[in-house]
C-alpha cells in the first residue's frame, strides 16, 4: 500500500516536473528570477513559514505544506501536494529527520528550478531520544536519578552534541502510526531547534540567503527584514534568559520531548511523558516510575500540546493530582491560532509565561 502511494505521488511529480525540465541535471544551479512577480516559497513546518514570510515580505509567496490543525508527525503529503510543490521556487525545510516525507520529494524535485534549503544543515544538534522501549527522556539531574528507566535521550542533550545529519531510512511515507501500530524515528538527532530562538534565527538566515540568491533585485530588503527578525528573537532570547534567572525551579513536565532544546538554551530540565513523537508512548511501568518521579519532585504541572493526544498526560495528571497548562511546540498552528493571528512570536510569549508558572 505504502509503495503504490509513492509510485503513485512520484508519476504525478515526475508528469509535472515534465515541462520545465526535468532531465536536466541537478547540477546546474537554480535559474534566478527577474524580480518582476513574486516567488513561490514552500516550507515544511509553521516556524519557517513565519521567518520565510517576515523577510519575504510581500516579494514572495510563502505556503506552508502542511495545513493548519495537522500534527507535523502525521502530515503525509498527496499526490496534488507533490504537483504544487514542484513550482516553486524556493523549498525550506527542517531537515535533521523531522520530515518522513521528505526524501522521495526532494528526489522528485527539479533542483534546476527549484532551490532546496536544508536549514538545520550545519547547526550543532542535540541527540535525540532513544525509543526503544516508548521510554520518557528526562535530562540533566531527571536522566542520572533514573538511569535504571532512562537510557540517554535528550536528557544526554545537556553533555552531548553532535553535527547535524539527515535521518535515513525514510523511503516509505506512515500512514498513521496510531492507526497502524507503527513508531515513527526521527533519527539520531533532535529536530525541535525551532523552540531556541537563536537557533531559529540561524534557520531564518539561511532562508534569507536563499531569497536573495533567487531574487536579486529585492537582496538588501531581504536584509533589512531579516535584520528585523533577528532582533525580535534576541529580545525573545532575553526574556527567557530573564525569566529563567528568576525562577525557583528548573524541572517542567511536558508531553512529549520536543522542548529539549530550549531547557538546553536556559538551563532547565526537561521531564517528557513520550519521546520525540507524541505517537509514541510509555509503558506502564515508565508510568509508574515518572508518577513516582513527579511526586518525589514536587512536580506541580503537567503541560499539554495543541495538536497531540493528551490522553497519557491526562492519565498522569489524574495519578500525580496535577495542575495542567499548555506549552506549545508550535510544529504548527492550530486552525483557531490562525484565524486569531497568532503567530511565533506571540505564541512563545505565551510559552514564556506558562514557563514562568510552572517554575515558580
Amino acid at each position: 500500500m505504502k509503495r503504490m502511494m509513492l509510485a503513485m505521488i512520484g508519476l504525478a511529480t515526475a508528469a509535472a516536473l515534465a515541462g520545465c525540465g526535468a532531465g536536466q541535471t541537478s547540477q546546474t544551479a537554480p535559474q534566478e528570477t527577474d524580480g518582476t512577480a513574486p516567488i513561490k516559497v514552500y516550507t515544511s513546518l509553521y516556524p519557517l513559514e513565519y521567518a520565510a514570510k517576515r523577510i519575504a515580505g510581500e516579494h514572495a509567496e510563502v505556503i506552508n505544506i502542511v495545513p493548519p490543525g495537522v500534527e507535523s508527525h502525521d502530515f503525509e503529503p498527496t499526490a496534488k501536494d507533490m504537483v504544487a510543490l514542484s513550482g516553486a521556487d524556493i523549498f525550506v525545510y527542517n531537515g535533521s529527520g523531522f520530515e518522513a516525507w521528505l526524501e522521495k520529494a526532494v528526489e522528485n524535485l527539479d533542483k534546476n528550478k527549484t532551490m532546496v534549503v536544508d536549514t538545520t544543515e550545519g547547526l550543532t544538534l542535540l541527540e535525540a531520544a532513544d525509543h526503544h522501549d516508548h521510554e520518557h527522556g528526562h535530562e540533566g539531574e531527571a536522566k542520572e536519578a533514573h538511569a535504571d528507566h532512562q537510557e540517554g535521550a535528550a536528557d544526554a542533550s545537556h553533555d552531548e552534541h553532535k553535527e547535524g545529519t539527515e535521518a535515513a531510512g525514510h523511503d516509505e511515507h506512515k500512514e498513521g502510526a496510531e492507526a497502524h501500530g507503527e513508531e515513527h524515528h526521527h533519527g539520531d538527532t533532535d529536530p525541535h531547534v525551532w523552540l531556541d530562538p537563536t537557533m531559529l534565527k540561524a534557520q531564518a538566515e539561511k532562508i534569507k540567503s536563499a531569497l536573495a540568491e533567487k531574487d536579486k533585485a529585492h537582496a538588501e530588503i531581504f536584509e533589512k527584514n531579516y535584520q528585523q527578525l533577528a532582533a525580535d528573537l534576541d529580545q525573545l532570547d532575553k526574556d527567557f534568559h530573564d525569566m529563567v534567572s528568576q525562577s525557583s525551579k528548573k524541572e517542567f513536565l511536558v508531553a512529549h520531548s520536543a522542548f529539549a532544546y530550549l531547557a538546553h538554551r536556559y538551563g532547565l530540565e526537561q521531564v517528557a511523558i513520550s519521546g520525540i513523537n507524541p505517537a509514541n508512548e510509555p509503558s506502564p511501568a515508565d508510568m509508574k516510575r515518572l508518577v513516582e518521579y513527579v511526586k518525589e519532585h514536587q512536580i506541580s504541572h503537567v503541560l499539554f500540546e495543541t495538536l497531540a493526544s493528551p490522553k497519557v498526560a491526562e492519565v498522569i495528571a489524574k495519578e500525580a493530582g496535577l495542575q495542567t497548562g499548555t506549552l506549545n511546540p508550535l510544529e504548527g498552528l492550530t486552525e483557531e491560532e490562525a484565524k486569531a493571528g497568532k503567530d511565533y512570536l506571540s505564541i512563545m510569549k505565551e510559552n514564556l509565561e506558562m514557563l514562568r508558572t510552572v517554575l515558580k
